[in-house]
């Protein structure tokens, strides 16, 4: 799948605004759903206990003010013009945001890593010249091993919230949106109507996911768009009938004069204040798919006029109905001759919404599951056009199921809105301390402007994330609950991947051995492609040798594959392969790493293989040009030859072909490809080979093959290529097996009663209960050869 499909501002200049407008609109319906239904339940969550509207007023103007420069301040300012910038490749979101901090500084737990993945194209980064403060950090910040899980700890924190919010927007947006019964129905009977059509508009809602977004997302930017001139248009129509003069209402000194009277009750209210960004996030985390253009111009030219004239005229409304027998809400301000249109619009609008966070729910599952924090879960593409476009079915089904029991469990907006406004609360409070470190290590501003910008942003969010606390017995102990239960599971799973990894690092076997296996230790070797599956990028993994012991024979062609992750959002498809040989040529053995970035689409297993003995044919080819060939451009820096008993320098193998007589241009880095870094333990020769010091500097060199000039000197070589090949189709055509390690995880002995109940009782019952590596990878079962192993970590 191209990852540009559903990216694509990278138009003409020709086309330019023409583009920017239709990327603003459809922005619409995903960036701004839930934004955009604020209006619908943040009067009603104020007013809901802590603060009571007055004949005086002050109330309801106070809280005007309060949303006024809090949508200015925090998603006008903080998102639009700030956080935006802080992009990856395009993506955006909280791992967009800890990729780059990973990439300018190395704080990264993954295993794995190595030198060679600082030559991808996305792998990009900005070369300025440092100042002294911010190189300062960045060594503060590599130096202490508890700062790197301070700030994973924080990542994961910020997406357990953004998953708490795909629990709860659904919930109170479309309960909000029902809510509006209440004023064609008695009291008797709205209060048995609005939960059960909540409960049925949420089942279809989730039920539907499993088409995907791009089938009905046609549907979407219309009903948004609709609804922000419906609430425009109800605005204006409050303001001109009830208190022209309710922009008064917009400058500062309200709010002090609000928190001057109110006190107590007034800082606690900030709770249901806060509701009015909800879903500002969403602009930086659906950056991937629009421009920052596009959703700078949607926003600051539509939604945010739209909101501000909606607040202005529900306060106009209720700045002169002080004795509503109904609650404050949304639909009191709305004239009855057009309530139930509204009512529609408004459901349709809050569907919008829902639809919005859980896909953006799914999203970052997926992105944590491919950066090892998450068990593995079925992910299904729903678009073959649209890049991003997934569902995951266990997470769509536990979602529904927890939104279901929030709407019946607490039945009311007050409730729901102090769960969903911490959840939002802490989610910006996450933004906000990792963009003010992409400040200093990426953009390598000074300290100062960092610290500006952590101090101003975050006490704002600070003051409301506080108020939130305060509800902690009313509601929002379950964005909590919640968040500490998520991080539980993805910190074991995570801590347990990378014992996993350190325990294959440190029982890995060395190359003579492998070398050594032959028919003198009654070894055979059979026809076919044996691809051993290990998360080493270096080394004979120690699965192999169980195999080996328990099974005397292995594969004519042996390889050893890798699928790892790269912090970067995507791997172009060229760059994606690195593929090298295991001991001499003769001995038929090599390694391919696969790399992935963390919003890539992982292939199935068919065109994978397929895929993969194609790599393996240009690199044979490639290899046998590059040690044997006469051109004397062709050179090396050392001796790394095919014939060589050492595991050669790993090689980016892409998408050329490699016959008849083209000139290829191949752009080598002169340093080592596979370093395993933080493990300095050097325990075979294959680690003396691989991890030698060799100069970084790049060289492009351009190799040219003439088969007709030098078929003399060549023959033998050919012969020699031509056979390798041949013996590759053959064993292609034998069958591929897929030889993984069934691993069950033992915490050692003395260990602390904690690692013991993570390790033997929380991870081996998410490993067992989770997706295997297998079924990850697509393996048929007919080709499948498992290997037990027992790790203690």
């Amino acid at each position: 799948m191209d990852p540009d499909h559903g990216r694509c501002w990278g138009t003409s200049k020709k086309d330019s605004w023409k583009t920017l407008l239709l990327l603003s609109y459809q922005s619409l319906g995903v960036v701004y759903g839930d934004l955009g239904i604020s209006p619908l339940y943040v009067y009603k969550s104020t007013f809901a206990e802590d603060i009571h509207h007055s004949e005086t007023n002050e109330e309801i103007f106070g809280v005007l003010s309060f949303v006024f420069w809090t949508l200015t301040l925090v998603p006008l300012f903080k998102y639009v013009f700030i956080v935006l910038r802080a992009d990856d490749n395009g993506e955006g979101g909280t791992f967009a945001l800890y990729s780059l901090i990973c990439r300018h500084a190395k704080v990264s737990l993954l295993p794995n890593r190595q030198v060679a993945d600082e030559a991808l194209s996305t792998y990009k980064l900005e070369h300025p010249p440092e100042q002294k403060n911010s190189s300062r950090v960045k060594m503060l910040l590599e130096k202490h091993r508890v700062l790197h899980t301070a700030l994973l700890i924080l990542v994961l924190l910020g997406t357990c919230m953004v998953i708490g919010d795909g629990l709860l927007t659904p919930a109170i947006s479309v309960f909000s949106a029902v809510s509006g019964l209440e004023l064609s129905m008695s009291k008797e009977h709205h209060q048995y109507a609005v939960i059960p059509i909540t409960c049925f508009i949420l089942v279809c809602l989730f039920a539907l996911q499993h088409y995907g977004t791009h089938r009905v997302g046609f549907f979407f930017a219309p009903v948004v768009l609709i609804w922000l001139l419906c609430i425009s248009a109800l605005g204006l129509y409050n303001i001109f009938r009830w208190n022209p003069h309710v922009y008064q209402a917009l400058s500062p000194y309200y709010m002090f004069k609000f928190l001057k009277k109110t006190r107590k009750d007034g800082w606690m209210s900030l709770g249901g204040i806060l509701l009015c960004i909800t879903g500002s996030e969403a602009m930086f985390a659906d950056l991937g798919h629009f421009s920052y253009t596009a959703i700078q111009i949607a926003f600051t030219f539509l939604v945010y006029p739209a909101l501000i004239l909606a607040y202005m005229g529900q306060a106009a409304y209720l700045s002169i109905h002080h004795d509503n027998s109904y609650q404050i809400s949304f639909y009191v301000s709305v004239p009855e001759a057009v309530r139930w249109p509204v009512l529609i619009i408004a459901i349709l609008a809050s569907v919008v919404g829902s639809q919005a966070i859980i896909s953006g729910t799914f999203s970052i599952i997926n992105q944590s599951q491919s950066l090892g924090c998450f068990p593995r879960v079925k992910v299904v593409h729903t678009s073959d056009k649209i890049h991003g476009q997934i569902y995951i079915p266990e997470i769509n089904w536990i979602l529904m199921i927890l939104c279901i029991a929030v709407t019946i469990g607490f039945r009311d907006t007050k409730h729901m809105g102090n769960a969903s406004g911490l959840a939002v609360m802490a989610v910006m409070l996450v933004t906000t301390c990792l963009t003010s470190l992409v400040i200093i290590l990426c953009w390598h501003k000074p300290p100062i402007v960092a610290l500006s910008f952590l101090l101003f942003f975050g006490s704002i969010e600070l003051l409301y994330f506080s108020a939130s606390l305060t509800k902690f017995r009313e509601g929002a102990w379950l964005p909590i609950l919640l968040a500490l239960f998520l991080m539980t599971i993805m910190y074991v799973w995570h801590y347990a991947t990378i014992k996993k990894y350190e325990f294959d690092l440190h029982n890995k076997v060395s190359l003579e051995w492998l070398l050594a296996l032959g028919p003198s230790l009654g070894i055979a070797r059979v026809p076919g492609i044996g691809l051993v599956f290990t998360d080493l990028t270096s080394g004979i993994p120690a699965n192999f040798s169980r195999f080996v012991t328990n099974l005397p024979a292995f594969h004519r062609v042996l390889v050893f594959v890798c699928v790892k992750s790269v912090p970067v959002p995507y791997v172009p498809p060229a760059e994606r392969y690195l593929v090298g040989r295991v001991g001499p040529a003769t001995h038929r053995s090599y390694r391919c790493i696969v790399r992935y970035g963390y919003r890539d689409v992982h292939q199935d297993v068919d065109s994978f293989e397929s895929e993969l003995v194609g790599r393996l044919a240009d690199f044979i080819r490639y290899d046998w040009v590059r040690t044997h060939g006469t051109d004397p451009c062709i050179e090396d820096d050392g001796s790394q030859s095919g014939g060589s008993s050492s595991e050669c320098r790993l090689t980016v193998i892409g998408n050329v072909a490699f016959s008849g007589t083209p000139a290829y241009e191949i752009e080598e880095s002169l340093q080592p490809a596979s370093v395993s870094i933080g493990f300095p333990t050097v325990e075979s020769v294959t680690d003396v080979i691989e991890m030698e010091p060799i100069s970084v500097t790049k060289r492009r060199v351009r190799f040219a093959i003439d088969d007709e000039s030098e078929t003399d000197t060549r023959s033998e070589t050919d012969v020699q290529l031509q056979e390798e090949l041949e013996e590759l189709w053959a064993a292609q055509q034998s069958g591929t097996a897929f030889i993984l390690g069934h691993s069950h995880v033992r915490a050692k002995q003395g260990s602390s009663l904690v690692r013991r109940l993570a390790i033997n009782v929380g991870y081996n019952f998410l490993r067992r209960n989770c997706r295997g590596p297998d079924v990850a990878l697509k393996v048929p079962p007919v080709s499948l050869l498992e290997v037990g192993m027992v790790y203690i970590v």
